[in-house]
């Protein structure tokens, strides 16, 4: 498996973690200065989500994506590898984001994973870990904030 993945130990109910996750995306899912606006449709496996991520120089990526698990309060898989009415697309990920309890708070775990060890390195070299791991202290901040 090629996989790039982070994870935090989150000092938060395992229900206010996913509450954020799910309500508060689009305060946590980019690495500031960018922002991000993510729309899940219809948070239920087989539905569309969409991403639109704008940078601080006036850029704007588009990221359609195909809902493959919807397990409320546990996890959620997008891909990019189908579009519009199942129409395959380039895949570039799968993208998991899971919670679990974990003593008196919440295991996050974020994972990309990738069809070649090509995308998974290229994916690295994009800032991964670096930005996914500030993904994952911005969703703890705003759990742990109350």
């Amino acid at each position: 498996m090629h996989e790039l993945n982070v994870t935090r130990l989150i000092n938060a109910a395992p229900d206010t973690v996913w509450q954020v996750m799910t309500q508060r995306t689009n305060e946590w899912w980019c690495p500031k200065p960018w922002r991000a606006e993510v729309d899940w449709g219809s948070r239920k496996p087989g539905g569309k989500t969409h991403t639109v991520m704008y940078g601080p120089k006036g850029e704007k990526n588009q990221h359609p994506g195909f809902i493959l698990a919807w397990d409320e309060g546990r996890r959620i898989a997008v891909t990019d590898a189908i579009e519009g009415d199942l129409q395959p697309a380039g895949p570039f990920m799968l993208g998991i984001w899971e919670i679990e309890a974990e003593g008196s708070g919440t295991r996050y775990t974020g994972r990309a994973r990738h069809w070649t060890p090509e995308s998974k390195a290229h994916h690295r070299e994009m800032g991964f870990d670096e930005g996914w791991g500030i993904m994952a202290d911005q969703l703890k901040a705003l759990c742990e904030a109350g």
